[in-house]
């Protein structure tokens, strides 16, 4: 079940109608307002970047501290969007917005007149073009509270697939990690499509710190597929062991050996390097937060930019990682936890 939020905290609320007018409108048949509220957190991806491209499993996990909100109500007027970025009619928003129109149309179902629109209102603290999911979570925050607000409620799988639409738009040719990853629980195991939930045995507590360089997933991938071509062997060995480490992790997590996990982060870490993903800025966060007593820390998604991933020992640890982190240059950093599940 989607969480409610205050929507009162959300950008653009329009005022209160008189009741007079609800009324009258009531006694010409209109029909009755709906409100629809959704909510999606960020994401990050602790093992199998890049190796989930080649068909290998990778373990994604929300980040439990950071969310997208929306609130969706009914209208007979044409659909319009309240955000950050933007305050219109949807058919005037710009091409920036085109995955969260996909959304509020894909939703809808229909461009129907007769059926009126929804009012909008999204208010997101999930950066951009820094791998942790923001589209993919306003999309499913969107989705969620306009299928709300026309009577729908939606199963995981249609949810998932509304935002896939959304995510088409704004990526082309996602593999549907994002999408399942910002609307799950705890650590999800991904691969080719497919996805299971991984048990925990002992509670994780992480750090995600933004390395203030905008990532470049694209040129990131375009990169290790061209070292797939240069050199095989380089390739094919790094990413067997992100795929072994992503394998031993699962265990890792399962068992609740934290810190047998922070060394198959730090190892993931190296690969990643080779493959040519990493750079300056995150090598230095992750550095700082193992000398930090961090038992392990990575770059996270796409990598050339970015976020890194910190694994601390409890909540106290991980609030004394983020300040580290902040210390050390990161201009933002995040807290999620997973409990025992």
């Amino acid at each position: 079940m989607t969480p409610e939020i205050d929507a009162s905290a959300l950008r653009g609320d329009a005022p209160t109608q008189p009741r007079a007018s609800r009324s009258a409108d009531a006694l010409l048949g209109d029909p009755p307002v709906r409100t629809g509220r959704g909510r999606a957190t960020g994401k990050v991806i602790l093992l199998g970047e890049h190796s989930v491209v080649y068909g290998h499993p990778a373990i994604a996990l929300p980040i439990t501290s950071i969310s997208a909100r929306a609130e969706a109500t009914t209208t007979t007027q044409a659909s319009r969007v309240d955000s950050a970025l933007f305050h219109g009619l949807l058919s005037s928003a710009p091409d920036r917005l085109r995955p969260t129109v996909t959304a509020v149309r894909a939703a809808l179902g229909t461009d129907d007149p007769a059926l009126g629109g929804v009012h909008v209102r999204i208010d997101s603290d999930i950066p951009s073009e820094r791998g942790v999911g923001s589209s993919a979570a306003v999309a499913a925050a969107v989705v969620s509270a306009v299928s709300q607000a026309r009577g729908r409620t939606l199963t995981p799988d249609e949810r998932f697939d509304l935002v896939q639409d959304a995510e088409r738009a704004a990526h082309g040719s996602p593999s549907g990690l994002d999408a399942r990853a910002v609307c799950a629980s705890g650590p999800i195991w991904f691969r080719r499509g497919t996805v299971e939930h991984i048990s925990v045995g002992a509670p994780l507590h992480l750090v995600v710190a933004d390395s203030g360089v905008r990532g470049r997933t694209r040129e990131a991938v375009e990169s290790v597929r061209a070292l797939k071509q240069s050199s095989p062997a380089v390739f094919d060995h790094a990413i067997s062991a992100l795929s072994a480490l992503t394998t031993r992790a699962r265990i890792q997590i399962s068992d609740g050996d934290v810190e047998g996990l922070g060394t198959t982060m730090d190892d993931a870490h190296r690969h990643l390097g080779v493959l040519g993903v990493g750079d300056r800025a995150l090598d230095h966060l992750a550095t700082a937060a193992r000398a930090a007593g961090a038992p392990g820390a990575k770059l996270t998604g796409g990598g050339r930019g970015g976020c890194i991933l910190a694994l601390a020992h409890d909540p106290d640890h991980a609030a004394e990682l983020v300040a580290r982190l902040r210390t050390a240059g990161a201009p933002a950093a995040w807290t999620t936890h997973m409990e025992i599940a």
